[in-house]
């Protein structure tokens, strides 16, 4: 009966009973409110506590829906000269997956050094497509490979989304290589999502993270200028990578959202895929809201994949809605983005869900970044995503959108592509 369970569902199954078994962080949940976002105690924290350095100089493109995001992606594999690291969670068969293939195993040939990680669920569907890269020279691991008796084993998985060219160029978010998210979030069947393009000195640290998963899949350490080439500061934002697995800094996701809920004074924005959020989170955020903090969060409505998720984050809808939070379920399709901003100076954003799976099973990976323009920017992505919303009343259910919205959250549309 077990094996016959679509693998998604299963995973959700999976994640809700062995993470309410896992042992507790020795940590005191919530944590106080000590410090502020722009004060350098509260960098100094993310900086320290999640183990990656904040870094100077950085500059981050964002990237609005698969119509963006895909050929940013295609065009840096193209255009690599000498290395390419590669790993995500969903890599399905499809227009989409084929273009990346066929990239990848073009500059295999050409003598690029092409290494991939797949996620052994994710990329059950593309076996062919895998095949088709190796025969081309392109190193394939797949990630924590399915043994029936082992279900920990099953549960385990990398949600990680990164790309590395040259050492120099890389790519963060949370897009997965697949044709649901081809387009522009025009309808139901085009996933809403945002992905980031980096360059400067944080790109070492995502070629780190990456090289994490290839050590433990393959034992090999990379190296040399082509994957930790010289990084000049290229821009003006401030950014860390952090990451996290159950037996690496397994409590990083947890912690990032704890210290930045902790530390806002002012307004707190999430937008996030499966919200889901714990005891402790839920607390978090009832405090932050309790001491004045302006939170808004938008999650998926009816287009949505994990229809288990939605009706356990119905349970939380009640303490958060009294405590003065807003809850939005976006409307037009499945809104896929992870995104969190805070005070309008510090943001999040990667792979990480704010639910069980992405705080304790999943290996994950976020982007920090501390600047003022590049917060703007996504604060007014939020604002556009906001007015295809429903907000949601006391009696848990969506209401009718009104016209209007909170003046602090009208902004100007974005383009595809910041």
């Amino acid at each position: 009966m077990l094996l016959s369970i679509r693998p998604p569902a299963l995973l959700t199954i999976c994640s809700l009973f062995l993470a309410g078994c896992a042992a507790a962080p020795r940590f005191q949940r919530p944590l106080p409110s000590v410090t502020a976002i722009r004060h350098p105690d509260f960098r100094q924290s993310i900086s320290a506590v999640l183990g990656g350095s904040i870094v100077e100089g950085n500059r981050i493109v964002t990237l609005n829906n698969g119509a963006a995001i895909f050929p940013a992606m295609l065009g840096a594999i193209r255009n690599a000269r000498q290395t390419i690291n590669f790993e995500t969670f969903i890599f399905y068969d499809g227009d989409i997956p084929k273009q990346f293939a066929d990239a990848l195993a073009e500059r295999a040939r050409a003598g690029v050094r092409v290494h991939v990680v797949l996620d052994a669920v994710g990329g059950n569907k593309s076996r062919a497509l895998r095949q088709q890269m190796q025969a081309a020279g392109v190193e394939v691991a797949v990630y924590n490979s399915l043994f029936w008796w082992d279900l920990r084993r099953y549960n385990h998985r990398t949600h990680r989304k990164l790309l590395i060219v040259d050492g120099r160029i890389g790519f963060i978010g949370g897009v997965g290589i697949a044709d649901e998210w081809a387009g522009n979030a025009a309808s139901p069947k085009e996933w809403r999502d945002l992905h980031y393009r980096v360059e400067g000195p944080v790109v070492a640290q995502l070629q780190g993270t990456f090289l994490d998963n290839w050590l433990k899949t393959r034992g090999e350490v990379l190296q040399g200028p082509g994957y930790f080439p010289p990084l000049p500061r290229v821009g003006t934002a401030a950014a860390n990578v952090f990451f996290s697995s159950p037996r690496h800094q397994r409590f990083s996701v947890e912690l990032m959202y704890h210290l930045a809920i902790a530390s806002t004074q002012r307004s707190l924005r999430i937008t996030n895929a499966y919200f889901l959020p714990d005891r402790d989170l839920t607390k978090a955020l009832v405090q932050a809201a309790r001491r004045g903090v302006d939170v808004q969060i938008i999650m998926p409505g009816e287009h949505i994949d994990q229809k288990a998720v939605r009706r356990a984050s119905r349970k939380r809808w009640p303490e958060l809605l009294a405590a003065g939070i807003r809850l939005y379920e976006y409307e037009p399709t499945m809104i896929h983005t992870k995104l969190l901003i805070a005070d309008d100076y510090f943001v999040s954003v990667g792979s990480a869900n704010f639910d069980p799976r992405s705080l304790r099973i999943n290996d994950e990976a976020n982007l920090n970044v501390l600047d003022l323009d590049f917060a703007r920017q996504q604060g007014r992505i939020f604002a556009t995503d906001l007015r295809h919303s429903r907000p949601v009343n006391h009696e848990r259910e969506p209401v009718k959108r009104t016209t209007e919205l909170p003046a602090q959250t009208v902004q100007k549309p974005v383009e595809s592509q910041l």
